[in-house]
């Protein structure tokens, strides 16, 4: 098991986040295109929060005081929409949490921004995906963001026997 792989191998430095764990460029391009459909589906649940809030601020402004009476004519409607947004809340929070206890921090739901702790050059970083691409190719600072992804270092690979000049 290597360090990227074991979740209490984060850095110890204070100062530095102890992330559950960190990703190679690989493993969080692998990750990323895995959860692509759970980001979808959680971007979903984001805009219907939005929606239920919208409409339950509408109905709250038109009703003003009224709007929490027991004997309101738009109790059940008010009733339905609290749950619904207390069930949405709660699986989406539930689902971002599980996705931190990975190392993976959800940054931007409309955009499906995902960023997975790693090591790159030494310092703790934020690598950086964002729903379609297709593997993990960027990188930024832990306090910058989407603004502020860079490429990630070029890696060398392994020369092939052909590659070498002639003697």
């Amino acid at each position: 098991m290597g360090k990227a792989d074991d979740p209490s191998a984060g850095p110890s430095e204070p100062g530095v986040p102890n992330p559950a764990r960190l990703w190679t460029p690989e493993q969080a391009g692998r990750r990323a295109l895995e959860l692509k459909d759970e980001v979808t589906e959680l971007k979903s649940w984001a805009v219907r929060l939005r929606e239920v809030h919208a409409e339950l601020d509408r109905m709250k402004s038109f009703w003003g005081k009224e709007f929490e009476a027991p004997d309101h004519p738009d109790r059940a409607l008010r009733e339905r929409l609290v749950d619904e947004w207390n069930t949405v809340h709660d699986r989406l929070e539930k689902e971002v949490d599980g996705l931190s206890k990975e190392g993976i921090e959800v940054k931007d739901l409309d955009a499906g921004l995902l960023d997975f702790y790693a090591l790159v050059e030494g310092e703790v970083v934020f690598l950086c995906w964002r729903l379609g691409e297709e593997e993990v190719t960027f990188f930024h600072s832990l306090d910058g963001g989407f603004r502020n992804r860079r490429p990630l270092p070029h890696r060398p690979t392994r020369a092939s026997p052909h590659s070498r000049g002639a003697p």
